[in-house]
Parts: C-alpha cells; sequence; structure tokens
C-alpha cells in the first residue's frame, strides 16, 4: 500500500503513532515521518524502534512554516496531532482551537500546497453531539476537513476523516487507570457502572485509517463498527483476569463526559452508506446557494436512529476478557505481576 512512499503522521508520538510505526515499519514503505513537539517521546522511539526508515521533526501544527519544513516529498499524511484529554479543553478551551481547528487547517493548506496525495484526518466520539470544549474543537476539525476538501481536486490531494470512540489501553484511557489501581490495591473508581463505550484496539483504529486510504472519498467521515460495554462490566472483567478483590467505587460522572458514545448521529445515520463492517458518511456537496436552505428544503427527516454505543453489539464479561486478552498491554502486565503469587493471576487467560 505504501510502497517506496514517505508517510508523515502529526502527533506520532503519542499511541496512534507508536502502532504505525509497528504496522509499517517492517514493509516496503520508504519512510515514516514522525513530527511533533517533544522531543523526549521522539527520542524514546527513536530507541525502541531503532529503524532508518523512521525520521523524526520537531515541530508544532500551530505553526504553519514548521509544518512546511516536515512536508517536503511527503506522500501521504496521517494527521493524529491533537489535544485529547476532556478537563484540559474545559479550562483552556482556546488551546483546543488552536491546536485542533487552527493545527488542522494548517496541515492541510501546507498539504494542499506540497502536493500531498493522501491526508486522513482522526477524530473522535466527541465531535457527534458535542457537549464539551475537546469534542467542539473536534467537530470544527471536522467541518474544516470538508470545507478544506472542497477546494483542491481530489485526484491532486484527497482529504478526508475517522471517527472513532476511545481507544482500548491508550494512554490516559480508564484500562490503564483500573490495572494500575488493581495493583496498588485501590479501589476501582467507576464514574457510572452503567455508562457504555465501544471496545476498540489502536490495531483496529490503524486498521480504520488505512480502510479510509484505500476506499474514502473527498469529504467523507469513516467510522468503524464495534462492540461496546458498560463501565461496570470492563471494571468486572479486569477485576477477574488478575483475580482481584479490590473495591468497586463509583465515583459519579464527571464533567464533559456522555453516558454513551456516539459515532453516527441520527443525520448522519440518516445518509451514511453501510459497508459491512464500516459506514461511509459522504461529504455535503451543496454550493453555497442560499435557495438551496432558504427555498428548497429536504424532504427527508432525519428519523432513524444514531450508531452509539448503547445501541450496538453489547459484550458480556466473558467476551470482555476475551477482547482484553488481545491487547499487548494487559498481557504484559498480567506476565509483570509478582512470581510466585498464585492467587495474583488466573494462568488459563496467558
Amino acid at each position: 500500500m505504501f510502497r517506496d512512499k514517505i508517510l508523515l503522521i502529526t502527533g506520532g508520538t503519542g499511541s496512534f503513532g507508536n502502532a504505525v510505526a509497528k504496522r509499517f515499519l517492517n514493509t516496503d514503505i520508504k519512510e515514516i515521518r514522525i513530527f511533533s513537539r517533544d522531543e523526549k517521546k521522539q527520542d524514546e522511539m527513536r530507541k525502541r524502534y531503532k529503524n532508518d526508515k523512521l525520521k523524526f521533526y520537531i515541530g508544532d501544527v500551530r505553526d504553519l512554516q514548521s509544518i512546511k519544513n516536515a512536508m517536503h516529498g511527503v506522500d501521504y499524511i496521517f494527521h493524529a496531532a491533537a489535544l485529547k484529554q476532556v478537563p484540559s479543553c474545559e479550562f483552556f478551551p482556546l488551546e483546543a482551537v488552536k491546536t485542533n481547528i487552527m493545527g488542522t487547517n494548517n496541515v492541510l493548506t501546507a498539504a494542499i500546497e506540497y502536493g500531498v496525495k493522501k491526508v486522513i484526518c482522526l477524530s473522535t466520539d466527541k465531535a457527534a453531539y458535542p457537549i464539551n470544549a475537546m469534542g467542539i474543537s473536534k467537530a470544527m476539525m471536522e467541518k474544516v476537513m470538508v470545507a478544506k476538501s472542497k477546494t483542491v481536486d481530489p485526484d491532486r490531494t484527497l482529504i478526508c476523516c475517522t471517527r472513532y470512540g476511545n481507544v482500548m489501553a491508550s494512554r490516559g484511557s480508564v484500562i490503564p487507570l483500573f490495572i494500575e489501581q488493581i495493583k496498588s490495591g485501590q479501589p476501582l473508581t467507576v464514574t457510572n457502572p452503567n455508562m457504555t463505550r465501544f471496545l476498540m484496539s489502536l490495531e483496529e483504529a490503524v486498521e480504520l485509517v488505512a480502510f479510509a486510504f484505500k476506499y474514502a472519498k473527498a469529504g467523507d467521515i469513516m467510522v468503524q463498527k464495534a462492540p461496546a460495554s458498560t463501565i461496570g462490566d470492563l471494571a468486572q472483567a479486569l477485576k477477574e483476569l488478575f483475580n482481584a478483590d479490590n473495591e468497586i467505587k463509583i465515583i459519579g460522572t464527571r464533567h464533559g463526559e456522555k453516558c454513551c458514545e456516539t459515532l453516527l448521529t441520527r443525520e448522519e445515520y440518516l445518509v451514511a452508506e453501510d459497508l459491512d463492517s464500516y459506514f461511509r458518511v459522504p461529504a455535503d456537496k451543496r454550493d453555497l446557494n442560499y435557495d438551496k436552505y432558504f427555498i428548497e428544503g429536504d424532504q427527508k427527516l432525519s428519523v432513524e436512529k444514531e450508531y452509539n454505543s448503547d445501541n450496538t453489539e453489547r459484550l458480556n464479561i466473558e467476551q470482555i476478557k476475551e477482547k482484553l486478552l488481545k491487547l499487548d498491554y494487559v498481557k504484559r502486565e498480567l506476565l509483570n505481576l509478582t512470581d510466585g503469587d498464585e492467587t495474583a493471576v488466573t494462568m488459563d487467560y496467558i
């Protein structure tokens, strides 16, 4: 797919960038460029992979010139750079605007100028019916993506987007938190046990981007279907995997949290194309002709359901455990438990 091509990953030192590196470094790709602000994480990544195909660029998506410095000769871009933590964006919403909205505009501007063939922007479920600053900024990022996709011939530069929920065991997610609490003997802090979340691995997130790379059209938002579980069942599944008896402490829903993740709004579900394991949401191709908005209505009304973690496939605790055991992080944590502690781990699951 990337034979002799140069791939640029913005925010490339994060969980997604590392997953892409593991997925593609040993293929016939020519070069993977990691663009980010953090020299320490870049150095750690350089030492981890020790691969000459991996090139590192210090810069910030907020700075158009620094992006251009990394853009020479690039064929494709995976745009993952973002402020992703809900509380951070709530306290500093303008920082979310600068990175998630203006930063995306900078990446797409540079990509068009340098003739990059394809750009895949990474979005989040929080952009659907957003209730917090992070979600609002990502929803606007999607609007920027669609608008920019209309300004360039897709045969020259094709711009599209993927949208997915929380990635299992990624940095800052709940699974590492629960495992750390189990190991330290603390209660597992659950906001709301009936809250549902999609269960998607990093590898599946990479596959979604790869699918979008192959099949998306200009301005599309691509969504992967995924199963879900309640947070209470996820906590219980981890307790059983680690043979732990930690208390589960209900702490209440935090500011800016939703009870479920929405990957397609009702309006998007109405127009979405079902591609077996994926949905394709096409861009609105109308131009700025106000007659179409004020005189010519759309007879189709959104009476369809949305696609969210409440109405997707719901996994039981045994199925959750099976999915958790496919994660390298969970397998490592199970193997790293104290040797000789026969009660520490259920060996059947290793």
